[in-house]
């Protein structure tokens, strides 16, 4: 092999090398130089990302709201009276061995019966002369998954000493029903704001391309390939979705925060608060940054793939 081939291949990696940083820097110069259209874009982007986000936002407090009420709707598994330790501390086993129940809570009969008393109020006194005798001691269990409500009361109920089941199966059917309903509407929410989204700033990218069909037919001219056209194009759009997730960010934190003393008063009579936004922040943060950054990738792309089909045969990359 003779000394020029062994430098070839360095040669073809240097200039490639050398191309791609080009083309990068392009792709940035394009955002500088079309303010107008970068404007717009930026804009589009930002308006979709705050809509995803409010959707995100009231799923995650709805679901919030579901779970606390749910946590109320506990089951009260009463206990044989004739039952001995042993029998009991075999029945609270077997319930810890069950695998959608998340706490467990022992009830004594004068528990029970106190709690009688303060619900009466005034009306205690009819029940004078009468003890706790006639009360059952009992389990207050709570369970994880609602969607898994009437299974676990069937399993418990199959279990040795329970003398009967307390529960309010069609509260946490509608608590399941709603959960599911909520789950599906944020999702289809954030699928149509991303094809909107996508569809928009396509468009965006290929007016922009209108007003630059100029260059780009002379880059084509001179046997550019459609790599090498499509790659500044591609960074612009990285490029206006990662600055759309900054500013989209900022705007979601203030929002937030605003609708948090505006909503707190419905929230606390609910017996909950909103969400945090510190827990989610993270994950809006990726999210926004992720989606945008793809979005103005994949636009730029199929705007750009569109006008190079429309405007000549499209040249093949491999040449």
């Amino acid at each position: 092999m003779s000394k020029k081939e062994n430098h070839t291949p360095k040669k073809d990696s240097a200039k490639s090398g050398f191309s791609l940083k080009y083309l990068t820097k392009e792709g940035f110069r394009n955002v500088r130089t079309h303010k107008l259209m970068s404007i717009a874009s930026i804009t589009v982007m930002l308006c979709c990302l705050l809509l995803m986000g409010c959707a995100y936002l009231i799923y995650i407090n709805v679901q919030a709201v579901i779970d606390k009420v749910g946590k109320q709707n506990v089951i009260m598994v009463f206990i044989q009276d004739d039952a001995t330790d042993s029998e009991e501390q075999k029945l609270l086993s077997d319930l810890k061995n069950t695998s959608n129940i998340n706490d467990i809570s022992f009830v004594s009969k004068e528990q029970s019966y106190q709690q009688i008393l303060y619900d009466m109020g005034n009306q205690k006194e009819v029940m004078s002369g009468i003890n706790s005798d006639f009360l059952p001691d009992a389990y207050k269990v709570t369970i994880k998954d609602m969607s898994l409500f009437s299974s676990t009361v069937a399993k418990i109920k199959t279990y040795d000493n329970v003398l009967s089941v307390r529960e309010n199966s069609e509260l946490a059917d509608k608590l399941n029903k709603i959960q599911n309903q909520v789950s599906l509407l944020g999702v289809a929410v954030t699928l149509i704001l991303l094809i909107v989204s996508v569809f928009i700033i396509s468009n965006t990218v290929r007016i922009t391309m209108y007003s630059r069909s100029l260059e780009i037919s002379i880059m084509k001219a001179v046997g550019a390939t459609n790599s090498f056209i499509r790659w500044p194009f591609i960074i612009e759009g990285v490029v206006l979705g990662f600055i759309a997730a900054v500013i989209g960010f900022g705007v979601m934190f203030g929002l937030y925060y605003g609708a948090e003393k505006i909503f707190a008063d419905m929230f606390s009579i609910l017996g909950t608060a909103t969400v945090d936004f510190k827990k989610t922040m993270i994950v809006i943060a990726i999210a926004f940054v992720v989606l945008s950054v793809i979005t103005g990738a994949v636009g730029s792309s199929i705007s750009l793939s569109r006008y190079l089909k429309e405007h000549g045969k499209v040249v093949d990359d491999a040449n």
